[in-house]
């Protein structure tokens, strides 16, 4: 049997974007996307994508040039999950909440030829393709004009510009429907490029291949039982991990999709009620933003939320289910791209009271089937900890949908994957004797906010370059909303004359930051706590803020 070896029969590269094409043959008639009065069939979306491909191609566009995305959850942001690939070029999609010095940043290290914008967003991307290097090429830009009637601030957008060489309609028009879109040569080829956190400093851009993506969507769909044909809402970004693999796992089911331009709670109350919507994902603070609705009716449907990014709150759990959803909470990371630890629910639970149901729902849980193996090591001895539901270490993974590396910089890949068989989270975590895993902290220089990655090193350096700031450090403090918010403590130099307020310090940080990473918080202190050999103790600071207690409000 040794001699038995793979063929070109056996071993074509997998890849997700055959998904499509089975959709179209299958549900051809069924509806594929819906957005306001737009509905599309999978035979229409299939042949958008050909066509997109195709006029990609055209523009000069080659195999493995980086193509970005910067839109909202609109049919058009689904359709390039499936039409770049397809022509070659590998996809990035650009986090809509980040600023334009960031944009621009990711724009010249990503070496980006083509973007395509929403027309909502325009002057954000001008913005941050002038302020590109001189000598860096400036990307051609195609504008997502809208699939209904104008607007006119689209149409004024449109006709005044001329940094716009392509309309995403046009391309559509002019594109070929029998497009023979390009196959990867292997499995192992790039397919998408993501960001993890958008720092203008050391942008981490996270390389996926057509073999993750292909692994990831089928895990997903067979991790959350996602039946044939469910009718899925699209609350979680598609700019944050590709929508966790969910653009291409929702073809290989042929769902309909439900595209929403911006979330607010009436909204998708009344789409899921109009739609009958089975299925959704999204952080803890969309079921957080859902549950606390006013007046509000159970659901006349039981609708699937699958949450990830931060542990969502026992209460919000209990309130969430009280409403007919149905949570499951999982982890994963933009490095893993999507969730490969879940909280498979077990039936000898369902006799146990609401709040310790809750409770053992807010667990991470174990790994999903594409998940070879997880783990949880002791820093100092590089050993697994005891399940015994206290030990921490570090949790460690080895899978089929684990990223290739980090986009230029081989150090940090290394330093992450190393040469002993596990991609190291910096995540903290405890090992109940279940095998169930619970996140206990977050690695030092991050905080999860709203389900995205704040790096606290990268707030941190902007604070120090307040004039009255001595020292600044930057922890997770707890947020009922958004589950955690950057909480800063700094000490003030000798010698200040005026001495800053804290909305003197958060309205500085406003001027220079992305809106999201800003602290909500500020505490003033004498000094900070350091170790012997002068570091500063965050774990001491996680502590006060802990004791400062939970914001019920956000305001800014």
């Amino acid at each position: 049997m040794n001699q038995l070896k793979p063929s070109k029969a056996n071993s074509p590269p997998l890849t997700p974007l055959g998904f499509l094409e089975r959709a179209a043959n299958v549900y051809g008639d069924c509806t594929s996307i819906v957005y306001n009065t737009t509905t599309y069939t999978w035979s229409d979306t299939h042949r958008r994508c050909l066509r997109v491909a195709s006029s990609i191609a055209s523009t000069g566009i080659k195999k493995g040039d980086v193509v970005s995305v910067l839109a909202p959850n609109i049919p058009a942001m689904y359709e390039l999950h499936f039409a770049v690939p397809m022509s070659g070029a590998i996809l990035n999609n650009i986090n809509t909440r980040l600023d334009s010095r960031t944009i621009s940043v990711l724009l010249r290290h990503s070496e980006c030829k083509l973007v395509f914008v929403d027309y909502e967003l325009t002057p954000l991307l001008v913005e941050s393709v002038s302020l590109l290097p001189p000598t860096c090429p400036q990307p051609m830009i195609a504008l997502i004009d809208s699939v209904e009637n104008d607007t006119e601030e689209e149409f004024q957008i449109r006709g005044t510009s001329d940094k716009f060489v392509f309309s995403y309609e046009d391309m559509v028009q002019n594109g070929d429907p029998d497009f023979k879109w390009i196959q990867p040569d292997s499995e192992w080829d790039p397919i998408v490029l993501n960001y993890t956190s958008g720092t203008t400093s050391a942008p981490k851009g996270v390389v996926h291949c057509h073999r993750g993506a292909f692994i990831m969507s089928m895990d997903a769909l067979v991790d959350w039982s996602i039946p044939k044909q469910p009718v899925y809402l699209w609350t979680l970004p598609m700019f944050h991990a590709n929508g966790w693999s969910f653009p291409w796992g929702m073809a290989a089911v042929g769902a309909t999709n439900i595209c929403l331009r911006r979330f607010n709670g009436p909204a998708v109350y009344d789409t899921i009620r109009r739609h009958g919507v089975t299925h959704m994902c999204g952080a803890p603070v969309v079921l957080n933003m859902l549950s606390n609705q006013p007046d509000l009716t159970p659901l006349p449907i039981p609708v699937h939320f699958l949450a990830a990014g931060s542990s969502p709150p026992t209460v919000v759990l209990l309130k969430a289910e009280r409403l007919g959803f149905i949570v499951t909470h999982g982890y994963g990371l933009t490095e893993t791209c999507g969730v490969i630890v879940s909280c498979a629910w077990k039936p000898s639970w369902n006799k146990f009271p609401p709040f310790d149901r809750a409770k053992l729902k807010s667990r991470q849980g174990i790994r999903t089937l594409s998940t070879t193996e997880v783990d949880i090591l002791d820093s100092e001895t590089g050993n697994p900890v005891p399940k015994d539901g206290k030990s921490s270490g570090e949790i460690v993974i080895r899978g089929g949908s684990l990223f290739l590396g980090y986009f230029k910089d081989p150090e940090t890949t290394l330093k992450s994957m190393g040469n002993d068989g596990w991609f190291k989270t910096g995540d903290i975590g405890v090992m109940h004797k279940d095998g169930y895993l619970e996140i206990k902290d977050r690695s030092k220089d991050i905080i999860i906010s709203g389900g995205e990655n704040i790096s606290s090193v990268e707030i941190e350096s902007m604070l120090y370059t307040f004039p009255a700031i001595n020292e600044a450090a930057v922890v997770a403090k707890s947020d009922d909303y958004w589950g955690e918010t950057p909480c800063a403590f700094v000490s003030l130099k000798g010698g200040v004359t005026k001495r800053p307020s804290e909305r003197d310090v958060i309205e500085y940080c406003r001027a220079k930051l992305p809106h999201y990473m800003v602290p909500k918080t500020v505490v003033f202190k004498d000094e900070l706590p350091k170790t012997s050999t002068g570091k500063i103790q965050k774990s001491l600071l996680r502590e006060m803020a802990k004791e400062l207690g939970s914001s019920r409000v956000s305001r800014l």
